[in-house]
């Protein structure tokens, strides 16, 4: 090829499609793909592992229609769609400091709007600086809608009723309000200007193809128009990144690889990330699934080919691959120079990601691959959540280890998190040890987010059933059931709280007893708050008329220790009656230790 030739041509873009559970990802990723199959030539379109390569002449085709709407010639090869939706994959398109992948559609159900998932595709798309636009799926879902044999959807509005035009309208304006609360400008595709400036909806149905021609041709457009030098062909050695590792039967591991630059030849000798450092390799076979005639026939046969130009979706088998990690980049290496540099920059890149700190009482992190560990990391941290060791493999004795010795420290924290790995065989975790085990990473981190919530509620209900709260009530006058030990007369509560077991004090300090029980209608309670009136028994060596008077205000004795705990772990249970309570019984309290509460805020 020739060197002017190939510095104007392109490679075709990379697509990934995130969303929320059940906004139509794969299925409109299906759509795509069907569609691709019907309407390709013979021999036209490659195979592509983890991926699906949909032809220039297919988009052209399909986008027929749209010729006067969008007046662009093609230069692009075509678009590259990554075969598996979601965070998960998309977390092992890692390229450092950005993404393998050049543009992403964001799927949102238009009729439900943005979920918790679209929220936290924004997130990480924001991170890896990947530009996107929004595919609002489901408008066969709005109430009328007539649906037009067409993949165009300017074609099909046409033949909708006004009152469904006005619906579609304000589902969109829902979604241009919630992309402007994150700091996006969005519109409608159509009346859009400056697409640098603004993101681009479409309306779509991944049911019946309606709109498929206006993304295809924007995803074409978009990614021809504004990344041209991003795009731009690189002839040399490639440049790619894992995206699984797999052992296949009679052949033994294998990587699924998406090469984004240059070209990979048979016997080329690659560097790629692995659990031990980097593995220096030759490439033994280049697999590509058979020509593909029908979307239905799935793609497991395979056929080798000697090289490959990116960007493409292949399977390398080479030695030593059993230990190859999912999310590390790949080089092809010229010389042994190239090999000690591409080595240098995957162990930086791993370090990066990897992590241990034992001065840290945080929690232990276990991943199956780079990208997803980098992704649970940025999660985690996001949500302050202390991180003691993050590593990628299955559970050992070790990782047991760091989560005991965090556990004597903050037993909120004595957490194992585990993203598809499982313990090694033979190791057992104990129970004081929570294993919070999931597939998906933002499950994952609800869960453990869940999980310290809880133990904290737990721990914080423990400490506050043990301590001693402020509280103060008066002696109701004409109310006295039983005048010596134990007494039992009826109170008002006048602020904070008063619990039985709770010792209690008169307003010179001195303290005349313990509250037994409470009640309140003839039924004992555990408590008793302002503005209540119950009758209590009070233990202790008192008889009402000698030690304490009808009409008298009592208060509950809190030890120093007790308060400083309430102060400065449990403020937020303080209620504006408490505040005062505290600041009387602080006054009472200095009368014989001045130095209670001091260097306190109440």
């Amino acid at each position: 090829m020739s060197q002017q030739l190939q510095s104007r041509r392109l490679r075709q873009p990379i697509v990934v499609v995130l969303g929320h559970v059940d906004h139509g990802k794969t299925t409109l990723l299906d759509k795509i793909r069907g569609t691709a199959v019907v309407k390709k030539e013979p021999g036209e379109m490659t195979q592509e592992v983890g991926a699906s390569f949909v032809p220039t002449s297919v988009i052209e085709k399909i986008a027929e229609p749209l010729k006067k709407t969008f007046p662009i010639k093609l230069e692009i090869p075509g678009l590259l769609f990554i075969d598996t939706p979601g965070h998960e994959l998309f977390s092992n398109l890692r390229r450092r400091g950005g993404s393998v992948a050049d543009i992403a559609i964001l799927v949102v159900d238009i009729v439900e709007g943005f979920q918790k998932q679209t929220y936290e595709s924004l997130e990480i798309l924001r991170s890896r600086k990947v530009p996107f636009l929004v595919a609002a799926n489901k408008i066969d879902r709005i109430p009328g809608w007539k649906a037009v044999d067409t993949y165009s959807f300017l074609e099909s509005i046409k033949g909708q009723r006004k009152d469904v035009q006005t619906q579609l309208d304000n589902y969109i304006y829902r979604l241009v309000g919630q992309l402007a609360e994150l700091g996006f400008n969005a519109d409608r595709f159509d009346r859009i200007r400056d697409f640098t400036k603004t993101v681009a909806i479409v309306p779509v149905s991944a049911k019946t193809g309606e709109g498929i021609a206006e993304l295809l041709a924007l995803l074409a457009g978009l990614t021809q128009n504004y990344m041209k030098t991003k795009l731009r062909f690189a002839e040399g050695p490639a440049k790619g990144v894992i995206l699984e590792v797999k052992e296949l039967q009679g052949l033994g591991y294998t990587i699924d690889v998406i090469i984004y630059d240059g070209i990979l030849k048979k016997n080329d000798t690659i560097v790629i990330g692995g659990l031990n450092g980097p593995i220096i390799t030759k490439v033994r076979s280049i697999l590509v699934p058979k020509p593909l005639q029908d979307i239905k026939v799935v793609k497991t046969d395979l056929t080798q080919i000697d090289e490959v130009y990116a960007a493409a979706g292949v399977k390398i088998y080479a030695p030593e691959l059993e230990n190859a990690l999912a999310g590390s980049p790949l080089f092809a290496a010229e010389n042994e120079q190239q090999v000690e540099e591409y080595k240098r920059i995957i162990q930086e890149e791993i370090a990066s990601i990897k992590y241990y700190n034992a001065n840290i009482a945080g929690i232990v992190v276990k991943a199956d691959s780079l990208g997803s560990l980098e992704a649970i990391v940025e999660g985690l941290k996001q949500k302050n959540i202390p991180i003691r060791l993050a590593d990628i493999g299955p559970i050992t004795k070790k990782d047991i280890t760091e989560a005991e010795l965090t556990l004597q420290e903050a037993k909120e924290y004595g957490i194992i998190a585990a993203f598809r790995v499982k313990p090694l065989q033979g190791i057992e975790i104990p129970n004081k040890i929570k294993l919070i085990y999931s597939e998906i990473i933002y499950q994952l981190i609800d869960d453990i987010e869940k999980y310290i919530t809880e133990v904290r509620e737990s721990e914080k209900r423990r400490t506050l059933d043990s301590l001693i709260l402020p509280g103060k009530f008066r002696l109701i006058p004409g109310y006295v059931f039983r005048r010596s030990d134990p007494v039992i007369v009826g109170v008002e509560v006048l602020g904070g709280i008063i619990r039985p077991k709770f010792p209690v004090m008169k307003k010179d300090g001195r303290r005349v007893g313990e509250i037994l029980q409470i009640q309140d209608n003839k039924k004992s309670v555990d408590r008793a708050t302002k503005g209540m009136e119950v009758a209590v028994s009070i233990k202790g060596n008192i008889m009402v008329g000698r030690q304490i008077d009808e009409g008298e205000i009592l208060y509950t004795d809190v030890p120093k220790e007790d308060l400083e705990l309430l102060l400065t772990k449990y403020k937020d249970i303080i209620t504006d009656d408490m505040k005062e309570v505290i600041k009387e019984i602080i006054n009472i309290k200095r009368i014989n230790d001045p130095t209670y509460a001091l260097g306190l805020k109440v």
